[in-house]
């Protein structure tokens, strides 16, 4: 007589069988180090053994597992140690401290890539949440990387007030965004 949990046991070795290689490569694009991939995948796979035993049933296992790596690949780039604006050596108005010198490089590692493309998209829908006259002023200076100054002789409007908008908008970004360093 077979114990009453062997079918289970064979659906959770024959799933790991079938997604391990594919799991296992898409990890790897997105992670440079290949130790940092074997964990992942491996911490995937301990969180698919404990998920599938739990009463209600992973409806698509294959969706599930690769919806926990992308988070596992997420989390591990939050863990990476910050990097104080305060040490960037930034001059006092600004202008050499913008926020695309902060993202993971565009020719990084694939999880540089990946975690550069989650942050931008995360920002862009933060950004539209923002007051168009806070929105502008924070695009032009850190993305676009407009001093002060030729922002001030563009529109007329004075210097203190360009800087008051983008105060605003960066106090209300850091709060919106803060989920993405907090979550683990």
């Amino acid at each position: 007589m077979t114990p009453p949990n062997s079918t289970t046991e064979q659906d959770i070795a024959a799933t790991v069988l079938r997604e391990r290689s594919r799991l296992g490569n898409f990890i790897r694009r997105r992670v440079s180090d290949p130790t940092d991939a074997d964990d992942i995948l491996q911490d995937v796979f301990y969180e698919f053994v404990q998920a599938y035993r739990l009463p209600e049933p992973i409806e698509q296992a294959s969706a599930w597992l690769f919806r926990v790596a992308r988070n596992r690949i997420i989390d591990r780039f939050r863990k990476k140690k910050e990097v104080r604006l305060d040490d960037l050596g930034c001059d006092d108005d600004g202008d050499d401290c913008r926020l695309d010198l902060l993202l993971p490089s565009v020719d990084g590692s694939p999880e540089d890539a990946y975690a550069r493309a989650t942050l931008l998209e995360e920002l862009q829908t933060a950004l539209e949440e923002l007051p168009a006259n806070q929105r502008e002023v924070f695009v032009a200076h850190e993305l676009d990387g407009v001093s002060f100054k030729e922002m001030a002789a563009q529109s007329g409007v004075s210097i203190n007030t360009l800087l008051a908008r983008k105060r605003y908008a960066v106090l209300y970004l850091r709060t919106r965004l803060q989920t993405l360093y907090d979550n683990e």
